[in-house]
This record gives C-alpha cells, sequence and structure tokens, in this order.
C-alpha cells in the first residue's frame, strides 16, 4: 500500500500537478486576457457590493471567508517557513507567481461552479467541480471519482492535520494535553458543522477577518519597525529567485519549493473553492462575479498573507548563519526575534484560529461531495461524525501512510479538475466577455440563459430566471 501511494504522489505531485497547475493558470491568465490584472479593480468591486440573500444560499462575502477559511491554515505559517528553509528566500517570489496565475484558475473554475448550481431537495444551493464535470462534460462517473477523493482529502485527513497542527501548539506553548485539545476543537467544530454551510459561513464571516487582520496588523508593525531593511528584503527575494543571490538548492530548488508551497497554500485549480462558490449568491447576478471573488481569494492568500509572513521570517535575522529550524518553530523564532517571548503565544493562537477555520472551511467542500453522490441525511450525519472523529484522531496521532493518501486523494482531484475546466475553457470564455459587455452600459451584470441555448437541460435555469429583470 505504502508503494502504491508513494508512487501515486511521485506522479502526480512530481510531473502532473507540479508543471499542470501552472501551465493551466498561465493558459487561462492568456485566454482571459490577463483578466487578474486588466480587471483588478472589479475583483475588489465584486466583494464590495451590498450582501444579495437568495433561498438556500450565501453572500459572497462569506463564500470568500469561508473559502480562506480553508485556504489561510498552517501553509500560510508554517509552510511559508518550510519553502524558505529548503528553497531560500526566492521561494516566496516564485510563491507570488504561482498565485498571479492562479487568479486566473481560480476564477475559471469558480465562475463554472456558478454556473452549474443546483439545489438539493431541502432547497439549499449546492455545486462544485463533480456538477459541472457531470453536467458540463457528460461524465458523472468522473465526478463521483472526483467527490470520493474529496471527500477523503477535505472531509477527513486534512481536518486531521490542522487539528496536528493545532495540538501540537497548544502543547509547545501551554503545556495542554494533545487529547484534551482534540476533544475540544473537535467540540467547538461539532457546533458549527451540525448548523450545515450557512452556519459555517456565518461562523467564518466573522473569525476570518479577524484573525487575518490582526495577523496582518502585526506583520505591518514589523515593517515598520524595520522599515530602513524592507527594500533590501524585497529584493533579496528577487535576486534569490534567478540566482544572483546565494540561496539554498539555486535557483531550481527556489523555483520548485515555492510552487509547491504556493499550490498547496492558495489552492488555485484544486476544484476545493468551487464547491463553496456555487453556494453564494452573486452580485452582480453572473457566475462571472463569484469566479472574482474566488480569483481575489487567492491573492489574499498568499499575495498578502503569505508574504507578511516571509517578509517577518527574513527581517528576524534567524535565517542568517544557517539554521535547522523549519516550519512553524522557524515562524516562531522569527517573532520571538521581533515581539520576544509572546511570539510563541501569539503563533500557538494564531495556529489555533488559522487551523479551526481550515477544518469547518474544508468540511462544507465535502458536504458537497457527499450531496453529489445523494448521501442524503444519512450520508451527510455519517460525514460529519467521521470528520469530528479524525479531528480528535489527529490531534495525537500522526500516521503518515494516512497523510500521504490524503496527497495521492488530492492529487487524483486537482488532476480531474485541471482537465475538466480546460476542456469548458470556451464556455468560461463566453461567460467572461458575456460579463464585461454588459459592464460597459451596466453595473450590474444579469446572466441570461437565452443567450446560452448550448447549455438547455444542463444548468437549473430556474435558479438564474428567479433574477432576471422583470
Amino acid at each position: 500500500m505504502d508503494f502504491i501511494i508513494n508512487t501515486l504522489n511521485t506522479l502526480f505531485w512530481g510531473y502532473i500537478l507540479i508543471y499542470g497547475l501552472l501551465a493551466v493558470g498561465l493558459f487561462f491568465t492568456v485566454r482571459l486576457a490577463f483578466i487578474q490584472f486588466r480587471h483588478l479593480p472589479e475583483f475588489i468591486r465584486t466583494i464590495l457590493q451590498p450582501s444579495s440573500s437568495d433561498r438556500g444560499g450565501i453572500s459572497p462575502f462569506q463564500a470568500l471567508c469561508t473559502s480562506l477559511a480553508s485556504r489561510v491554515g498552517t501553509g500560510n505559517l508554517a509552510g511559508v517557513a518550510v519553502a524558505i528553509a529548503l528553497g531560500g528566500p526566492g521561494a516566496i517570489f516564485w510563491m507570488w507567481i504561482v498565485a498571479l496565475v492562479g487568479m486566473a484558475t481560480a476564477y475559471a473554475e469558480s465562475t463554472l461552479a456558478q454556473l452549474f448550481k443546483t439545489r438539493d431537495e431541502d432547497g439549499q444551493l449546492r455545486g462544485g467541480p463533480a456538477f459541472y464535470i457531470a453536467k458540463g462534460l457528460n461524465a458523472p462517473w468522473a465526478g463521483s471519482l472526483f467527490s470520493v477523493a474529496l471527500i477523503i482529502a477535505f472531509g477527513l485527513v486534512f481536518n486531521a492535520v490542522q487539528a496536528n497542527s493545532i495540538a501540537g501548539a497548544m502543547e509547545g506553548a501551554f503545556g495542554a494535553p494533545k487529547m484534551g485539545v482534540g476533544i475540544v476543537v473537535a467540540l467547538l467544530a461539532g457546533v458549527v458543522i451540525f448548523g450545515g454551510i450557512q452556519k459555517v459561513a456565518k461562523v467564518s464571516a466573522v473569525i476570518v477577518p479577524i484573525m487575518a487582520g490582526l495577523y496582518l496588523l502585526l506583520a505591518i508593525y514589523v515593517v515598520i519597525m524595520n522599515i530602513t531593511e524592507v527594500p533590501g528584503v524585497l529584493a533579496l527575494i528577487v535576486k534569490s529567485a534567478f540566482g544572483f543571490e546565494e540561496a539554498v538548492g539555486g535557483v531550481a530548488g527556489a523555483m520548485l519549493n515555492g510552487i509547491k508551497r504556493g499550490l498547496f497554500s492558495n489552492e488555485a485549480g484544486m476544484g476545493s473553492a468551487p464547491n463553496i462558490a456555487a453556494v453564494a449568491v452573486p452580485n452582480p447576478h453572473h457566475p462571472s462575479s463569484q469566479g472574482m471573488v474566488q480569483g481575489l481569494g487567492v491573492f489574499i492568500d498568499t499575495i498578502v498573507i503569505c508574504t507578511a509572513t516571509a517578509v517577518m521570517i527574513l527581517l528576524s535575522g534567524v535565517m542568517e548563519g544557517g539554521t535547522e529550524l523549519s516550519g512553524v518553530p522557524l515562524t516562531q523564532a522569527a517573532l520571538g526575534e521581533h515581539i520576544g517571548a509572546a511570539g510563541i503565544y501569539f503563533i500557538a493562537i494564531a495556529i489555533f484560529f488559522f487551523a479551526f477555520t481550515s477544518i469547518i472551511g474544508n468540511y462544507t467542500y465535502a458536504e458537497n461531495a457527499m450531496v453529489f453522490l445523494k448521501g442524503g441525511h444519512v450520508g451527510i450525519a455519517a460525514l460529519r461524525i467521521c470528520a469530528l472523529l479524525m479531528v480528535v484522531w489527529g490531534a495525537y496521532e500522526s500516521v503518515a501512510t494516512v497523510f500521504n493518501f490524503a496527497d495521492a486523494a488530492m492529487g487524483l482531484m486537482a488532476t480531474i479538475n485541471l482537465i475538466a475546466i480546460c476542456l469548458l475553457s470556451g464556455l468560461v470564455v463566453k461567460l467572461t466577455k458575456d460579463y464585461f459587455e454588459q459592464r460597459k452600459s451596466s453595473s450590474s451584470p444579469v446572466f441570461d440563459s437565452n443567450d446560452y441555448p448550448e447549455m438547455k437541460g444542463k444548468i437549473d435555469e430556474s435558479i438564474w430566471d428567479e433574477h432576471k429583470p422583470k
């Protein structure tokens, strides 16, 4: 079993995805005429629009916060430190590149998820890659395979990984027993996820802005205190990326580690965030507007939050002369240099909230996948119980085989998703042109299914017709 899983991971992460995710990002960047650069103000405007309400849906802001809840996890604190430790400062530059092209991929997959959304038996909006694979490509078997892989990776194992990070941080900072931490986290998560996706969205919309805001305020404080050294740090990142400055692992090491950590952090192209993007009621009421919301999510995750972590580490000086530290201990040591012993406690608390929101965010993705598999209320209840049990288990156990299995599952779902969105890229282009043509004369473009006769019978026209101008 170990051999099979390791072989799959080598295939997915050593060959297919490390190049595939980057290539697809470049493909959509070019095919959509550099939408994430030319229309960044429009990306921001879609977040600032008044919340739109609908039966069984959530607001675009809640969808953004829920996707950020999953994206902004331990990878933003530990993953950045790992990238720097293995690839040097130049790795951060390649994380930026991955995020900037990944914004186009995130836009494409979330736009498709919006278009193909439907309602479940309770009237709740549902959707995601499984739905656009099944309906858009007439391949329900591939949608089912995607859903099973997503439930394994995001619904179960990744929640154990996040719980393990929380328990380790709490034990290291406060001496709290891992099992006790796991039980408390599971109880707190249970209160939220048993309330369904709308409860998760409401909690995420409160916690995510606060935790991200506090973390960025600390980063701003560190930057102001070291303002004269900031230009040098930014120059070091760029120089190291191209080998002009001696770096750990050279250019290849910086590029490989930066791309890998960037992909893990922002999840663009993975097929995860579209599951919550589909549940949103967009404003303007057009699939493209929700695609822009999720594209901006990639920007916030990597360009803003990951950069904040990187700058604090590089300004601290802990990397000078070499260090054996990596991951969370490196980030803690860096903050210790800036704010003393309080840095250790701050990172422990930050990891608690970052990882906790990842747990509830990941769960929402798995719930949509379970709906696609027609698990019904029984299936969703079983999923919730299993997800919480994995939180408790993950708090005190760390079995590499299981975590590698999750990586293989995520590799499979990402590969299926990338193929699907490329095959549906013509539809993404048509939706984008439609949006911006309307935008020239109106601040609120509206999707009209009559303009898409090829989608007849494939999309739920009743959802879109509810918001047509009378």
